[in-house]
């Protein structure tokens, strides 16, 4: 391709990204709504439905496995698929699965229905990432997958403390509701601002998704997914509880400091965009190296309501700043090592980071149920420091390739 021919294609992907690119983020929106919003729930949940916190807590680790199982296997079985009409059936299955969500009577239908809807966000997050990298220029691919993940940040400043709030006042299948909601207007975005004609995923083999799961080093990144960003939930999925129990808030007051933690997701999900832009694997050493530590802090300040808050406040910074350069890494080790199933290896990184969502989640139930809630801060801490020894390990490995 010559100058001329990739400087038009540069300005094309600049002009036309966007519109696209915000459809990307509703939808996102909506997902991150609905995988999140039970953390403000969860004692209504297990008060209503007459089970304790920690299987309440299920909700969360349950649908974190659903994305887990169901994003590597359904996003080979669909990588034929047209893209567009892909990310329409994806938000099709997503209403439906909260639909049931609200109208379930008991624990295990609404487990069931939190399953079947996780199937949408994991396929729709391999996808859309790699969506959002091909609809901009190469120097940008991190900021627009940071920006289709604006969304699902978002999610974490408004969905969930409006989801908390709504599931306050109105019950929590009112929330479920709600999130359907979303899910329709997700879908008239996606019909109106996606182009039809996307770049279509380059076909791959049963042995180029082999390769994947062989590869080392894609390996290695999947496993800092899974530990660097899976920490933070030992402690986040137990948050409401944390602040009304240990720091002593009001349940109204929990969710105006849900809203502020989601503010700071938002401002450190842009902040590690731009920052993984230029060298995603130093900048994430960095990152995990400061969320381990503020995580060990707030064991210390979550009994003190302005200590706590503020710890909590930078905790938030640092949960979603990672996310862009995770992914924009292990999309770059792809396109290197198994070119022919980059949407592949995008679908198990989005599995590797609801992998650790699911296994913070089980932790934090058994740190709760054995040794109390405060401790699940600093081991959240200890299992965010196993991503920076491995981030560490993956980052001497590319001065040895370079």
């Amino acid at each position: 391709m010559n100058s001329s021919a990739v400087k038009v294609e540069t300005a094309s992907k600049s002009k036309g990204g966007f519109p696209a690119l915000l459809a990307l983020a509703i939808s996102a929106f909506g997902i991150g709504t609905t995988e999140f919003v039970p953390v403000g729930l969860l004692s209504s949940l297990a008060s209503d439905l007459d089970i304790s916190i920690t299987l309440a807590g299920l909700l969360i680790s349950g649908y974190a496995m659903g994305v887990a199982f169901g994003a590597p296997v359904l996003t080979a079985l669909t990588n034929k698929m047209n893209r567009k009409t892909l990310l329409l059936l994806l938000m099709v299955v997503f209403i439906a699965g909260n639909s049931v969500a609200a109208l379930s009577t008991s624990f295990s239908l609404l487990l069931v229905a939190r399953f079947i809807t996780a199937f949408s966000h994991g396929v729709f997050f391999s996808i859309g990432a790699t969506i959002a990298a091909d609809l901009v220029p190469e120097h940008k691919r991190a900021s627009a997958i940071a920006f289709m993940f604006t969304g699902l940040t978002v999610a974490t400043v408004t969905g969930v403390p409006l989801g908390t709030f709504i599931g306050q006042m109105f019950g929590w299948r009112a929330t479920f509701w709600a999130v359907a909601l979303l899910g329709i207007v997700a879908i008239i975005a996606s019909a109106i601002l996606v182009p039809k004609n996307l770049k279509e995923a380059p076909p791959s083999s049963l042995s180029d998704q082999i390769k994947i799961v062989k590869n080392g080093r894609l390996l290695l990144a999947f496993s800092i997914t899974a530990l660097g960003y899976g920490g933070t939930f030992v402690a986040f999925t137990y948050l409401a509880p944390i602040l009304e129990d240990v720091t002593g808030y009001a349940p109204k007051a929990v969710s105006l400091i849900l809203l502020g933690y989601g503010i700071a997701v938002a401002i450190g999900n842009t902040i590690g965009g731009k920052a993984a832009d230029k060298n995603p694997i130093k900048a994430l050493f960095w990152m995990f190296v400061v969320q381990a530590i503020i995580l060990v802090i707030l064991t210390f300040t979550a009994p003190f309501k302005i200590a706590g808050t503020i710890t909590i406040f930078l905790l938030g910074l640092l949960a979603f700043m990672n996310v862009p350069g995770l992914q924009v890494y292990v999309v770059k080790l792809a396109e290197r090592y198994v070119p022919s199933a980059i949407n592949v290896a995008s679908a198990i990184n989005i599995a590797a980071f609801n992998l650790g969502i699911a296994i913070g989640a089980f932790v934090g139930g058994i740190i709760v149920d054995s040794i109390g809630i405060i401790h699940t801060p600093w081991i959240g801490g200890v299992m965010v420091f196993g991503a920076v020894l491995l981030t560490a390990w993956s980052a001497s490995l590319e001065k040895r390739d370079a």
